[in-house]
Parts: C-alpha cells; sequence; structure tokens
C-alpha cells in the first residue's frame, strides 16, 4: 500500500510505550521479535538474520543489504523515514531508546508515536515499514552498535529527514524517571 507522507501535530511525550512484542498499541505494520543471544565464557553470539526466516523474510537477497552504525552514549539520530524500504533493526550492543512515529496520511495509526527501550538488557528486532518516522537515543553508560538490514540498497533519494526536535512529532528525548 502506498502512502503519502503527513507530518503529525503531537502533545509533548514519548507515545505508546512499547514492552512486548504482542503489544497492541504498535503502529501498524510495525514488527517486533525477540532474538536469541548465545552467550558463553567469551562473550556472545547472535544471528542478525537468516535469508527467508523472520521479520526479514520476504527481503530480496539480490538487493538486501546489511549496514551497522556505532553511536556514542547520548548520542541522537531522529528522525528519518524511507518511501519505500524497509528496514529490520537489530540493536546488538548498548541500550537503546528507539522511537518511532507513523507519518503515514490515511494509515489507522497516523501520527501514533511508539517507544521501546531495546539493545543488550532486551535483544529484539524491528521491522519499520516505508513511511514509519524512526530514530534512536543511546542511553546509559556505553555506546551502541545498531546492526540494520534493508530490503533495497541504499538510495538518498529514498529517505527524508525531519529534526529530532521538530514541534510536530514533538518527540521528548529528556530522562523520563519512569
Amino acid at each position: 500500500m502506498s502512502y503519502e507522507l503527513l507530518l503529525p501535530s503531537c502533545e509533548k511525550g514519548i507515545g505508546k510505550l512499547i514492552a512486548s512484542p504482542a503489544s497492541p498499541d504498535l503502529i501498524d505494520g510495525v514488527k517486533v521479535q525477540p532474538y536469541a543471544l548465545w552467550p558463553d565464557d567469551r562473550g556472545y553470539f547472535l544471528e542478525v538474520l537468516r535469508v527467508g526466516k523472520g521479520l526479514a523474510a520476504d527481503f530480496p537477497p539480490e538487493t538486501t543489504q546489511v549496514s551497522a552504525a556505532l553511536s556514542y552514549s547520548g548520542t541522537i539520530k531522529a528522525f528519518h523515514y524511507h518511501r519505500h524500504q524497509t528496514d529490520c533493526w537489530a540493536p546488538s550492543v548498548g541500550m537503546f531508546q528507539v522511537a518511532l512515529v507513523d507519518l503515514r496520511k490515511g494509515s489507522p495509526t497516523h501520527s501514533l508515536r511508539n517507544t521501546m527501550y531495546v539493545g543488550a538488557l532486551r535483544p529484539w528486532q524491528i521491522l519499520i515499514p516505508p513511511g514509519v518516522g524512526h530514530g534512536y537515543k543511546v542511553v546509559g553508560p556505553d555506546a551502541g552498535v545498531l546492526v540494520y538490514v534493508t530490503n533495497r540498497l541504499y538510495d538518498p533519494a529514498d529517505e527524508g529527514r525531519i529534526a529530532y526536535n521538530d514541534p510536530g512529532v514533538h518527540y521528548d528525548w529528556e530522562l523520563q524517571h519512569k
């Protein structure tokens, strides 16, 4: 389904806090799945992707791209969105405050925001469909590493940006004291 994009007008906050992969409050089309860690006395192993399996099962092998980003503690990288590309995120080192906002005009969840705290203490993969703005803040004392898989090769023309402090999204990046 193709959507026209429309910036929301939200009240300040973090939106719906997602504490379960089966949450009914997930933005339409966003999927969450825990991934397994296999720790031992040397560290741990995690599997990000098996072609044809899991959240990225429909990603075509010829255009699937796997990338990683290291961000220092306190770094905010937000917001961006894709017109056609689907992302599958696997925060693998550190902890992330992931923020999502539905920008798709006509979507049943337009303007809904989701927040997830994921990474080493909550190993989840997150499937982010086109038209859903996404970003993160690295929380805690350590740097974070985000490994992500996309269903298309990088194309700057497919990407749009929204400032992390956009008054329409009005996402609250401050410590929540929950």
